[in-house]
């Protein structure tokens, strides 16, 4: 807020203007929008003042708002005028208008009273001058009074006067000696007239009376008296006193006083005494109101000579009025971050005194840091100081004093309460410099590990912090991939399961981010330090197992005790004491011969070797880590105890009877495809000498000349009609009385007695009262309003007077009350509102006493029952979800289950679950997930792929079964979780098939020479992504290694001209997922050092692969194909076989004989034609049938053969144009 002050404007108009007359456009004049006028809420600020104006802000103009009357506002002041402010704000603008009231001749002038009386002497002589009464005219200018015209007359001539206030009087002269005889009355008009046009006048009439000789008129000893008095002065002041003389004797010179040609209400202000001509204070005097009085005096005598003179009084001012504040404009609340100097509030500040008394001084306490500065006269501006800090003071209680100069000073005090609105001016401060927190490997994905926590000493918006992860890289991944924050706690979770041997550590940046506009943020390290867990067994790296082929160790005969037959070394990826390794000797062909070195691995024999100890000699080596539990490994160890290596070899013989993989494998695929043939060739046999069979029995059946005659009784209803009920119909009728379900309602009786006996009676019985229930609710709905009847009765006391008068309590129970509505008559109403949620029965305790001494009482007690309303949605359990789902899986899987509490009953806390319509990746949520809408239980539609969704968001809503049902709604987030479903992919080196692509390796490489390298990837993520090269193959492996981890294949020795030029190397890539995947491919090597060299000697490598791979290739794909078509072939018998089956059981489960017709093709009789085809009908009818679908056919012509059994062997051809089939109450069912 600032303040701008652009000057003032003036405008003209006269009084007694109609209401909504126009003043002046104000937008215009002062150059404002009038867009600014409404957005900067401009008003006009009067003070004290009347509302004389209005300001019309949609058009930017001043009118009338109320009848300015110029006298009323202004008396004889000259030029009339009010000022106004037009205040703007936002900023705060502050812009005078003075309105200047022009008059119009509205008033004529009038005399006070309507006849003067005079009394002169006849003796008077020419030149004696008479005092009149002067005329009042409220108007000024030229329509104020402007002269006196006297009715013509001899004796008399007017002359006018004015004083020094401009107020006009007439004197009237004599010209010409009265005469009492000759005229003793004399009667003339006065006149007054204002200037205006037209003219405006006042009469009053003169009455003279011309009295017996007076010589001498009374003379004032001052032409002018002046005096003072101070304001508010007590009624009988003394001010002055006025003295004339008269030298006449007698009545003729008694001199009384009277005011003449007073001002308005002047004369009420003063008395003066007629006799001493004493002036004193008559009423209430405000110097504020009139600042002087200027008085005329006559003096008269009893003749009727008179004299004049004027009592001017000055008002002297006293502190009387204490300063009066308005407050203009003013903003209780104001932002934080405005700059010193910012306005505010405006205020106004009038003192009605003068002079010092109206010099006054604003201030504040000193502590406050705002300042009060002027900025039009009497207007002032409350200022701030110093820039706020809502955090430091979120509010202030500023008192503002005025002080006027006077003595003793008069002041106001006015108290503005501002608050202060926060800014976003703090970011959040993490509770720690940096946090560390340990989590052990292998822990379950979405586990918490710990939580960062953040302050905002912002308000509010501004202070509701969100947590989010800085996007760095760990290990060349995404910090999401391995760790999650929750936005709104701060908690952290673990999204996967951390591998120790994989890493060790992360070190990531936690931001807090506050919700104001623009927001502001912190960061935090947060280490994660991954425990070791024992979840690795020792790997073995020597003696190298590899699988059927032998490696064995020689020790001499001759060896000695301590002997070293060979070394264990195994390592174990784990740390510490998980790593701690430890060798013992599980198994051994001889013990008594060797001994394992418990922490090296060292095997060593323990006695001397002899002739008798067996050449062949096993070890089984069991290697445990320290961890808890231990984890092992084993390795077979052979040893030969020999002096020479063809005396191993004759021992070792049969430790390499393996057979050929290939061989093996093609006599395998060779022996299967030959069973498989045999018994598909074998079912064709079989099948088709079964139709053959049935085909021929199918022609003697046919080609007979002997009819069949056909009869299928059906199944029938019993004719008597007691009929078969196919189907037994149990009708269960339960009634119990305790049910839920028993939904009746019982009435009140009409009248309920008590009958209470006196147990210290002697067995009379007194009259007590009798409490009649007239009606009754037993249910009423909780949402009733507070007055509702619940119960009508009637209270009955057969005594008389006192003891007959009766008033009913309750319970004590906040919830209702009894009220009397007639004689005896009493109603029980809700006082209050009912939950049933809190209460849902009431027992109501109504208690009736008489007022008889002793009193005696009768109770009854009412028991209601709250009915439910569906006033409460569901709550659900928590304010958001997350669940974890792995990839791939089983569509229909539950995922988890989201809750919610409806606190109402029955029906309406009947809470259904719904999805809410939205879509993920421009698909339907639906299409994602399901939710069972009575147990909220969400169910996977379809199958997850990390590879294409992370996650996704939708909204469950929960909603009761009321009417109208009320429902809530809750965010659920899905993670989905990786899973190892692809295998590495290689990229190089590609595989082309049966060509040949081979890498060259000249004969003088040196140990390390890169050969290749073996570049594949993996589409999964994090672990399973990690990717590993191993050796699996090759045709000299002590001559290549392949790189773990970058798979790079190189030379370990230096390469001679002894090795082989083709090498072949099998590389297997494996990922580290569980269970792992891998890949394998070949690499050709060429060790030559020139193409020509290669070329002669690869020109069989490819021959004898292409044979073998097509060879086993044929032979599966041959294999495939006949199983296939030999289990089709099972499928089908199999199939055809159940379906005759089904068939036969409509068919023959009957208890009635079955004899078959098969009707022959004949010819008519009359030449017609003839039935081109053999119509087989088989008819079927029971009352157990599910086969009884009947289907009618019509067919356009039937010939129907009738036998007659009165002929003689004629038979008749009839011909149907309608088929007996058609019938509708045919039973048949036609097939054909």
């Amino acid at each position: 807020m600032t303040s701008t002050i652009n000057g003032q404007i003036r405008y003209s108009i006269p009084e007694e203007m109609k209401k909504g007359s126009l003043i002046g456009n104000v937008a215009q004049d002062l150059g404002l929008d009038l867009k600014r006028l409404r957005s900067g809420r401009a008003r006009i600020v009067t003070g004290e003042n009347n509302q004389y104006t209005e300001l019309k802000t949609d058009k930017g103009i001043l009118v009338v708002n109320e009848r300015i009357d110029r006298e009323e506002l202004c008396g004889d002041v000259t030029p009339c005028s009010f000022s106004f402010e037009i205040i703007l704000e936002n900023p705060i603008e502050l812009h005078r208008v003075i309105v200047e009231i022009l008059d119009v001749n509205d008033h004529a002038p009038t005399f006070k009273n309507n006849v003067i009386n005079l009394e002169i002497s006849e003796s008077a002589t020419v030149g004696s001058h008479f005092d009149l009464e002067s005329a009042y005219d409220p108007d000024v200018g030229i329509h104020s009074l402007q002269k006196y015209v006297l009715t013509p007359d001899d004796n008399f001539v007017l002359k006018q006067h004015s004083n020094s206030d401009g107020v006009r009087f007439a004197v009237m002269i004599l010209q010409k000696p009265l005469d009492r005889e000759l005229n003793p009355h004399l009667s003339l008009k006065l006149i007054a007239v204002d200037g205006g046009t037209p003219q405006r006048s006042g009469t009053v009439n003169v009455e003279i009376t011309v009295l017996d000789a007076n010589d001498n008129p009374p003379v004032f000893n001052q032409s002018l008296y002046t005096a003072t008095v101070t304001e508010n002065a007590p009624v009988g002041t003394y001010i002055t006193t006025v003295n004339a003389s008269d030298v006449d004797s007698g009545s003729n010179g008694l001199v009384t006083y009277a005011f003449s040609n007073v001002k308005g209400n002047s004369g009420e202000k003063f008395a003066l005494d007629s006799l001493s001509g004493k002036i004193t204070v008559a009423d209430n005097i405000d110097f504020e109101k009139d600042k002087k009085y200027e008085i005329r005096v006559i003096a008269k005598d009893q003749g009727g000579l008179s004299d004049a003179t004027k009592v001017v009084i000055e008002v002297t001012d006293i502190n009387d009025n204490a300063p009066v504040i308005n407050i203009m404009s003013y903003s209780s609340l104001i932002s934080e971050d405005v700059p010193p100097g910012t306005t505010i509030a405006v205020f106004n500040v009038k003192d009605a005194d003068s002079e010092r008394n109206g010099q006054i001084t604003c201030s504040i306490d000193s502590y406050l840091p705002f300042k009060i500065q002027s900025s039009l006269t009497n207007y002032y501006n409350l200022l701030s100081n110093v820039p706020f800090d809502r955090e430091t003071k979120p509010e202030y209680n500023i008192t503002i004093t005025v002080t006027d100069s006077g003595s003793p000073p008069l002041s106001t005090k006015t108290t503005l309460h501002l608050k202060i609105s926060d800014v976003n001016d703090n970011a959040p401060l993490f509770t720690k410099p940096n946090y560390s927190a340990f989590i052990t490997e292998n822990n379950v994905p979405g586990m918490p590990i710990f939580g960062v926590s953040a302050r905002d000493s912002d308000w509010n918006q501004n202070a509701r912090i969100s947590y989010f992860l800085e996007d760095t890289q760990i290990s060349g991944s995404p910090v999401s991939s391995y760790v999650s924050v929750n936005s709104e706690t701060g908690v952290l979770h673990a999204v996967r399961s951390f591998d120790y041997e994989q890493i060790k550590q992360l070190v990531f940046t936690v931001k807090a981010q506050d919700g104001g506009s623009p927001p502001l943020s912190s960061n935090v390290t947060v280490k994660v330090l991954i425990q070791d867990q024992n979840d690795n067994p020792p790997q073995v790296l020597y003696p190298v197992q590899t699988g059927g082929s032998l490696v064995a160790e020689m020790v001499p005969r001759s060896a000695d005790v301590g002997y070293l037959v060979t070394k264990v070394v195994a390592v174990d990826v784990d740390s510490g004491q998980n790593a701690w390794l430890s060798y013992k000797l599980q198994k051994a062909t001889d013990r008594a011969l060797f001994e394992v070195g418990l922490q090296n691995g060292e095997i060593r024999t323990i006695r001397q070797v002899t002739d008798k100890d067996a050449v062949k000699q096993r070890l089984t080596v069991i290697v445990e880590d320290n961890g808890q539990p231990s984890r092992s490994a084993t390795v077979t160890v052979n040893v030969a105890v020999a002096d020479s290596f063809p005396e191993v070899l004759s021992e070792f013989t049969d430790f390499t009877q393996d057979k050929e993989y290939n061989d093996n494998l093609t006599f395998y695929l060779v022996l299967a495809l030959a069973v498989v043939s045999f018994l598909f060739i074998t079912c064709l046999v079989v099948i088709i000498s079964v139709k053959i069979y049935r085909w021929r029995q199918s022609r003697v059946m046919y080609h007979s000349n002997l009819p069949v005659i056909p009869y299928y009784p059906p199944r029938y209803s019993d004719t008597l009609g007691t009929g078969t009920l196919q189907h037994v119909y149990n009708y269960e009728v339960c009634r119990t009385t305790d049910s839920r379900k028993s939904d009746c309602k019982f009435g009140g009786a009409g009248s309920q007695n008590v009958l209470i006996m006196d147990p210290s009676s002697t067995g009379t019985m007194q009259r007590i009262q009798t409490i009649n229930i007239m009606s009754t609710s037993s249910s009423i709905s909780e949402d009733v309003r507070p007055g509702t009847v619940l119960t009508m009765m009637n209270v009955q006391d057969p005594d008389s007077d006192e003891n007959g008068k009766v008033h009913c309590v309750l319970n004590e129970n906040a919830h209702f009350t009894i009220m009397s509505t007639s004689n005896n008559f009493f109603t029980l109403v809700t006082e209050g509102d009912l939950d049933r949620e809190t209460a849902s029965q009431y027992n109501i305790t109504v208690t009736c006493s008489d007022e008889g001494v002793p009193s005696l009482s009768s109770s009854v007690i009412l028991t209601l029952q709250i009915s439910d309303v569906n006033d409460n949605a569901p709550v659900f359990e928590r304010s958001s979800y997350e669940a974890y789902i792995v990839e791939n899986n089983t569509p229909g899987l539950s995922i988890f289950t989201v809750k919610a509490r409806d606190a109402d009953w029955n029906q309406n806390a009947r809470v259904s679950y719904i999805l809410e319509d939205s879509s993920v990746n421009g698909v339907p949520v639906s299409s994602y997930v399901s939710v069972s809408a009575d147990s909220g239980v969400i169910h996977a539609v379809r199958s997850f792929d990390y590879e294409q969704i992370k996650d996704f968001h939708f909204r469950v809503k929960a909603q009761d079964g009321g009417s109208p049902p009320l429902s809530s709604n809750v965010t659920v987030k899905v993670l989905i979780q990786d899973q190892n479903d692809n295998p590495p992919q290689v990229l190089y080196p590609v595989q082309t098939g049966g060509s040949l692509v081979a890498e060259m390796v000249p004969r003088s490489a040196d140990v390390g020479y890169l050969v290749t390298k073996v570049v594949a990837v993996d589409v999964d993520s994090g672990q399973n992504a990690w990717l590993s090269y191993k050796l699996q193959k090759a045709t000299d492996r002590a001559l290549f290694e392949v790189g773990l981890q970058n798979g790079e294949i190189r030379t370990i020795r230096q390469v001679t001209d002894k090795d082989a030029v083709k090498q072949r190397l099998t590389v297997i890539v494996e990922d580290n997922g569980q269970p792992s995947r891998s890949a394998t491919v070949i690499v050709n090597v060429a060790v030559a050092d020139s193409f020509p060299e290669v070329l002669s000697e690869f020109t069989d490598f490819t021959q004898d692969k292409e044979y073998n791979d097509n060879l086993t290739f044929y032979l599966v794909l041959a294999l495939a194909v006949v199983s296939f078509l030999f289990i089709t072939c099972l499928v089908v018998i199999i199939s055809v076989k159940i379906y005759r089956w089904r068939q036969s059981r409509v068919m023959f489960h009957s208890n009635l004989p079955v004899i078959p017709y098969y009707p022959p093709r004949y010819s008519d009789t009359l030449g017609t034609g003839t039935l081109q085809h053999v119509y087989n009908y088989e008819v079927c009818r029971t009352t157990d049938s599910r086969k009884s679908d009947c289907k009618f056919g019509r067919a356009g012509s039937q010939n129907v053969l009738i036998m007659d059994p009165s002929s003689t062997g004629t038979m008749q051809r009839i011909q149907s144009e309608k088929s007996i089939l058609d019938e509708p109450d045919s039973p048949l069912e036609v097939r054909n």
